[in-house]
């Protein structure tokens, strides 16, 4: 448990300074774009972090279990064979990318330079997924933390420099702000490269057992793939909703342009302001996945019901408090920092949303280390569904608008976070309202 706590007090330090700056990011995206240009940007980054997750192949999660679960004398051989199926993998995608990629209609709106900036991410986020998924497996978060800041910060410095001594039409300056993505992601590739040659080097060094590439595959597939397959699930509804969302607001009586300056509104900045405190359950995410997988492997059931009570406590502690600020001081918030009154509205109406996200998180983590990546699946499934009627049925109507369509994401975010809690509850022993008992919990 002092593993945990030590790695969790260091991500969150780190990944709150990589907030701030991706606040400060933002700002300049908000002030650069305009509104309608941070529609257009919103609207293409779910598309874009969905190839980027392709290209990973959650390699993270399911190396990281793995490291976690096996005795360290396996480790090297262990990642041998990964590397080894994350080279052919990444050639095998940016093969199928550069077919893909050019007639993928969503980008027509955009640069024609945009695609193949994309493109050039694929073997860059695949060798980065493999040292980030060894230092979590490692528990060394030290790693994990700096790449997240270093991310942010390389950024933002782009961004800066690059708006600050030159001007570009609308379409341009889109495509400059994803290179700036692009620029920052090699930036902590290569950071993530350095050290994870040094840690190999040592490991070398110590002597080792030998695993089979087939066992290394199979059980790098049995988590990856199912993970894989969530998380496009995710990336896809992301990928919908923003077209969901103006179609809705579109039919309630509302004009193309002002439906996306609204959703830009919403998406950049009423929920940048609300996500900022989901950095804490990101760093829980990340501690949580190979910490419950060790402990779920040794079947200590007493400390995943401890774990998951603490991880609930501090949720609380600091969700309840953020979201209270949010709504009463929605106003001045989205006025000093975005220089807009309209996007107040928005930030209150999503406090709900913002709340059960923050606890949604980690029991996601905890349901991939449980291996109930399935349940998670089946969660989402439910709740899009719910959440994406909603939109549609209330957004659609004129009295409702975007009103209708925050409704209709709250009332998702409660199905998801019930579903989650609830089938984490029953795999490792607890009633519904956390009283503990170990006896004939299901595995």
């Amino acid at each position: 448990m002092n593993t945990f706590l030590k790695g969790m007090t260091v991500l969150v330090i780190a990944t709150f300074f990589a907030e701030v700056v991706e606040f400060l990011v933002n700002m300049i995206l908000a002030r650069e774009l305009g509104e309608s240009g941070m529609g257009h940007y919103m609207t293409i980054l779910p598309t874009i972090f969905l190839i980027m997750m392709l290209a990973s192949f959650e390699l993270p999660v399911s190396i990281s279990k793995m490291i976690a679960e096996k005795d360290e004398s396996y480790h090297r051989s262990m990642i041998r064979h990964a590397v080894r199926m994350a080279l052919v993998f990444t050639a095998v995608l940016v093969i199928g990318a550069a077919i893909v990629l050019p007639i993928i209609p969503v980008f027509n709106d955009y640069h024609p330079l945009m695609k193949w900036v994309v493109l050039a991410l694929i073997p860059v986020m695949t060798i980065s997924a493999i040292a980030r998924g060894f230092f979590m497996g490692k528990q060394e978060m030290g790693r994990i933390a700096v790449s997240h800041f270093l991310r942010r910060a390389v950024q933002l410095a782009l961004l800066t420099a690059v708006f600050q001594f030159f001007e570009f039409g609308s379409e341009t300056a889109l495509l400059v702000a994803f290179c700036t993505l692009a620029g920052s992601e090699l930036v902590v590739f290569l950071y993530l490269l350095h050290y994870f040659f040094m840690s190999y080097q040592k490991i070398k060094r110590v002597p080792g057992k030998p695993v089979s590439g087939h066992e290394v595959r199979r059980n790098l597939v049995a988590v990856s793939v199912p993970t894989t397959g969530l998380r496009i699930f995710h990336s896809l509804t992301h990928a919908v909703q923003p077209f969901l969302i103006k179609f809705a607001i579109v039919s309630a009586g509302l004009s193309t342009e002002m439906a996306t300056e609204q959703f830009g509104m919403m998406a950049g900045i009423a929920m940048t302001i609300g996500f900022f405190p989901a950095f804490i359950a990101h760093s829980f995410l990340i501690i949580l996945i190979p910490t419950v997988s060790k402990a779920y492997a040794e079947k200590e059931f007493a400390k995943l019901q401890k774990l998951l009570q603490q991880v609930m406590l501090l949720t609380f502690l600091y969700g309840l408090p953020a979201v209270t600020a949010f709504y009463f001081l929605a106003e001045p918030l989205t006025t000093r920092f975005f220089h807009s009154e309209q996007a107040a509205v928005y930030l209150q109406l999503l406090a709900p949303y913002f709340l059960f996200h923050y606890f949604t998180i980690p029991m996601q983590a905890y349901l991939i280390g449980l291996g109930l990546v399935k349940d998670a699946f089946i969660h989402s499934v439910y709740a899009t569904v719910v959440t994406f009627s909603l939109i549609y049925l209330i957004g659609s109507r004129p009295e409702w608008g975007m009103e209708g369509v925050i409704i209709g994401m709250n009332t998702g975010s409660l199905v998801i976070l019930f579903l989650h809690y609830l089938t984490i509850c029953k795999k490792i022993g607890i009633t519904w309202m956390a009283k503990r008992t170990i006896r004939n919990p299901r595995y």
